[in-house]
């Protein structure tokens, strides 16, 4: 991996987490990084680049909601470094809470962090790569986009999945470009994101709900601090993963999204099979 050719690459939420892992691997291989937080301050001493990883390092304040507030962060990006090699959309939040509960306010916040945000970041993006017909796009969503059973994280589940259907569409558009797309599906990486403001969580709670109340409590007790994922391991996966001459779409990475996307692959097996003869039967005859 020290050996790997130099390309930039451009991270969203590089302040913390699994961003602030990636862009610190980035720095130590050699390769170009412009990265982006809400708080540039922030982002300059989360990262603390050495002497000789300064000039690789383009620090971008940039709210990504804004869509001229992004268009910006990549005209800058093009203009320090002349090219786009990665983009890894990776900003993000969680919102606990059931789908009764959640005002529309914390919903649609939801939904424009965790969507719109990264479909600003490609609508800004696309054109730079497809002038140079290369690039790859790389969406970090959840395990919960692809098993989404989970009382209490309807609104979170809802828009990781909504990014990797983005993921697969976009993939088959760019495909003829030359560039690539790939969705990754993390279980609990240990990260700050139970702790930092990274979860939400709904101003009401409707006491009918306990499923939903003992996930959140299973999350901010049990799970925070004890993830099973390694930042560090999951940051070295998506260099590799861009360094793929034939990436995959799809990644599951750790044992437990590996585990539940198996599970849902049996779950929907099983549905098929029960309700074929019925399901088959709407159709006109042939």
């Amino acid at each position: 991996m020290s050996n790997m050719p130099s390309k930039t690459w451009f991270i969203t939420g590089a302040s913390r987490g699994l961003g602030l892992t990636l862009t610190r691997l980035l720095l130590a291989l050699g390769q170009n990084v412009a990265a982006t937080s809400r708080n540039r301050a922030q982002l300059e001493r989360a990262v603390a680049p050495t002497a000789d990883q300064f000039l690789r390092f383009l620090p971008l304040e940039a709210d990504l909601t804004d869509e001229d507030n992004v268009g910006a962060a990549v005209g800058q990006t093009v203009k320090a470094f002349g090219a786009v090699d990665v983009v890894v959309n990776n900003a993000g939040y969680g919102l606990q809470g059931t789908v009764e509960a959640l005002t529309d306010a914390e919903l649609r916040r939801n939904f424009d962090v965790n969507v719109f945000a990264p479909l600003n970041v490609l609508r800004k993006m696309l054109p730079q790569l497809r002038r140079q017909r290369s690039g790859h796009i790389i969406n970090i969503a959840s395990i919960v986009g692809f098993q989404g059973g989970y009382a209490g994280w309807g609104s979170y589940v809802a828009t990781k999945f909504a990014l990797a259907g983005l993921t697969e569409s976009l993939a088959a558009e760019t495909r003829e470009l030359g560039i690539k797309a790939t969705v990754i599906y993390p279980g609990p990486v240990r990260t700050d994101f139970l702790a930092d403001g990274s979860l939400a969580v709904a101003q009401h709670a409707i006491d009918d709900y306990t499923a939903a109340q003992a996930s959140l409590d299973l999350h901010l007790g049990t799970l925070a601090g004890n993830q099973a994922g390694d930042p560090d391991k999951l940051a070295e996966l998506i260099v590799r993963v861009a360094a793929a001459e034939n990436p995959p779409l799809h990644l599951f990475p750790g044992n437990i999204s590996w585990d539940l996307a198996y599970q849902k692959l049996g779950e929907v097996k099983l549905d098929l099979a029960a309700w074929k003869d019925a399901s088959l039967a709407t159709d006109f005859p042939r």
